[in-house]
């Protein structure tokens, strides 16, 4: 029979005591304050202690008001440790950019193997929904508008030209299938759409004889006014996806489409919202679609030169669902490439 040494009281007092539970609870800003998951009210509620390093933090306000005694305090790892003893539930609320030196501090001890942890529990008390992050763009553009010398003076005159650049530059990566650049080129749009949003908002705008319009009447409004229009159009030209019209083709679609822009826009001609300062294909590719959508038979006028030979080759391209403009650049890179290889450059 072997004999076995005594257990040291000590360490049998430590292993049955029980190491309690830290809560990293993490909050979104793109969320109110105040809006938090049952799960985070209710780890809230039962905590021991809950700690928050920063004074200023959103939450706090709604947290007082829920009856949760919140405490400054920014520990390291072991003194948050130690206050987990005997089985306490600790709840840390970090800031928006975390506690890197905490979680780090954590996890060294939880990989020393010589202190017993608490369980550790991260807890989202809010979280980002699909399309959060362009709350980011808005709070971003509305601190370089009011902090940036050059953005801070800019129009949407001034603006207009970049507007026409990005779009080109976007066209270019969607042709050239470059995903990378797809995604950089669409933040570049995005930033035009943010950018004059900005420029609206602050009250008025200029008038073609250089006076200004007061706030009202069609003059200043926000992001979320664009946003909420855009959301307004794309519901009520979708009748067969928000309504009880049907659609089982995309020329069903493009009816409906058609049929509701009339009515919103009181167009007396089918002409009428067509920018005449686009490019020349694609508005003479433009107005013979329309034509032929209003069934109108409008023969192609006759004259002698270049011009009148496009504008016959861009209303048989658009017949043919060939977009002229996508075409002709096509065949453009093409010549380019050509151009290169004579002159011996590489790719």
């Amino acid at each position: 029979m072997t004999d076995h040494a005594p257990a040291d009281p000590a360490s049998t007092d430590s292993a049955a005591e029980p190491t309690g539970r830290i809560v990293l609870l993490t909050t979104s800003h793109r969320v109110a304050p105040g809006v938090l998951s049952w799960p985070a009210w209710r780890t809230l509620h039962a905590a021991d202690r809950v700690l928050c390093a920063d004074p200023g933090h959103p939450q706090l306000p709604y947290l007082r008001e829920a009856g949760i005694e919140v405490e400054h305090e920014a520990p390291d790892a072991h003194a948050l440790v130690d206050a987990c003893a005997g089985g306490r539930t600790v709840v840390v609320l970090p800031g928006g950019e975390g506690d890197q030196r905490l979680t780090d501090g954590l996890a060294r001890l939880a990989g020393s193997g010589r202190v017993s942890m608490p369980d550790l529990e991260l807890l989202p008390g809010s979280y980002d929904l699909p399309g959060a992050r362009l709350l980011d763009v808005v709070q971003v553009m509305d601190r370089v508008r009011r902090e940036c010398p050059w953005t801070s003076q800019q129009t949407h005159e001034g603006l207009a030209k970049y507007a026409i650049e990005e779009a080109y530059e976007l066209v270019e990566a969607i042709e050239a299938g470059d995903r990378t650049e797809l995604r950089e080129e669409l933040g570049d749009v995005l930033l035009q759409v943010v950018f004059h949003a900005r420029i609206a908002q602050e009250g008025t705008v200029a008038e073609a004889d250089g006076d200004e319009e007061e706030e009202g009447a069609g003059g200043a409004f926000s992001i979320d006014d664009v946003a909420g229009t855009l959301v307004e159009k794309l519901i009520n030209r979708h009748p067969h996806v928000f309504g009880d019209a049907s659609a089982e083709t995309p020329e069903d679609v493009h009816e409906h489409w058609q049929r509701t822009k009339a009515v919103e826009k009181r167009r007396e001609s089918v002409t009428d919202g067509i920018p005449l300062g686009q490019p020349g294909l694609a508005l003479a590719a433009k107005l013979a679609g329309r034509a032929r959508a209003g069934e109108l038979a409008v023969e192609l006028p006759r004259g002698e030169g270049v011009g009148y030979e496009l504008l016959a080759l861009a209303a048989r391209a658009e017949e043919e669902g060939i977009d002229p403009e996508t075409a002709l650049r096509a065949a453009a890179r093409v010549y380019r490439d050509a151009i290169r290889a004579a002159e011996g450059v590489g790719e």
